[in-house]
């Protein structure tokens, strides 16, 4: 999940060697913690925070799979 993640976030930013995906793995939850340049911010949370919201979205769907969930934290 969190190379899926880092794939998604690389291709919407202009600074990808900024992109850093950070996985902490729970018994249930695994939470993945998303940090992008300060000026890539906008790109990946999107107008309203439907780009975040579809990522989020299309990762649920791995860990749905894996009978897990999974939370997305965009962080500056």
């Amino acid at each position: 999940m969190r190379d899926l993640i880092l794939i998604i976030a690389k291709s919407l930013v202009d600074q990808r060697g900024e992109v850093e995906v950070t996985e902490v793995k729970g018994d249930i939850t695994t939470f993945l913690e998303l940090r992008v340049a300060k000026d890539d911010l906008g790109k990946v949370i999107g107008k309203q925070g439907k780009t975040a919201h579809a990522i989020r979205t299309i990762l649920n769907a791995p860990a749905t799979k894996l009978n897990q969930r999974a939370a997305l934290e965009i962080l500056e």
